[in-house]
């Protein structure tokens, strides 16, 4: 014996059977619950609307499938060597943290306390204090809101300058960074790179050099994350980047260096996101 399954009217003249209201309830309740999980991420580059999650969802079949793996210095690009060694930046304990999302992207496990936070702010604030530094504190322009320190003369290209920003919710950061000191990142566990830092036309999102910098969680990490803000400042500005008052002292010394020799008045310095020509490496001081 054969039972007929019961047709819905949806619209005049057509019909919608109970497997295919069952396979849009259940399609409704999936978009909800990932709809819910954005907005749950707070706000970010992209308005916490239906219209942000429909533009999240369609950038997010780009996304890169592994965060992790380093891209190659480009060939001809100067300076081959970032700013970072693994001397400098050990391995970090423990597994990487949960992280999800695009627009906003944040770390959903490991977050740092507030007080962690709060001193984690400082150390960016540190940074434009230093009048020679050049730096200044302002509004993110790739996250619309919350703090970003940016360079009042870059010779990298990113969005206004911007070096760094974090995110009061979770503590992480995002960065722009040397190709090399990225890879350092990625590889000692500190970071990962953003989603859509693809290069080529998603450098109109994001630059190929952006990482997602885990939050501290010890004042150990805080002094490793700080270092990278400061390469990621070094590789922005085209300049060593002192971090107190009394270091800028040292410049007298040749603690900045001047750029390459050789390049032609108004010879294009950017290309790609990255600078052709850049500051030189500081030697190291114990």
């Amino acid at each position: 014996m054969t039972i007929p399954l019961p047709k819905l009217d949806l619209l005049p003249g057509q019909k919608l059977t109970l497997p295919g209201f069952l396979i849009l309830c259940f399609t409704a309740v999936i978009v909800h619950r990932d709809y819910k999980a954005f907005r749950s991420l707070g706000p970010g580059g992209t308005p916490s609307t239906i219209p942000g999650y429909v533009r999240v969802k369609i950038l997010s079949l780009f996304k890169l499938k592994d965060p992790y793996s380093p891209i190659p210095v480009p060939k001809g690009f100067r300076p081959q060597y970032g700013f970072l060694s693994s001397v400098r930046i050990p391995r970090r304990v423990g597994p990487r943290p949960e992280v999800d999302g695009i627009a906003p992207h944040r770390q959903l496990t490991q977050i740092c306390s507030k007080d962690a936070f709060a001193s984690l702010s400082s150390a960016i604030s540190v940074f434009a204090a230093v009048p020679n530094n050049k730096l200044v504190l302002g509004t993110s322009c790739f996250e619309k809101h919350g703090t970003g320190l940016f360079s009042l003369a870059p010779l990298t290209r990113t969005c206004k300058g911007e070096i760094c920003h974090a995110h009061a919710s979770d503590g992480s950061l995002h960065m722009t960074l040397h190709p090399q000191d990225a890879a350092t990142v990625l590889l000692r566990g500190w970071g990962e790179r953003h989603p859509l830092a693809r290069g080529g036309w998603f450098s109109r999102f994001v630059p190929s050099g952006f990482l997602m910098v885990y939050a501290p969680r010890t004042e150990q990490e805080l002094e490793v994350v700080t270092e990278i803000i400061r390469a990621a400042a070094w590789f922005v500005s085209g300049q060593t980047i002192c971090t107190s008052k009394e270091e800028e002292q040292r410049r007298d010394s040749g603690c900045v260096m001047e750029e390459d020799e050789g390049e032609e008045e108004g010879e294009e310095k950017v290309m790609e996101g990255y600078p052709i020509a850049h500051a030189q490496i500081p030697q190291m001081t114990s």
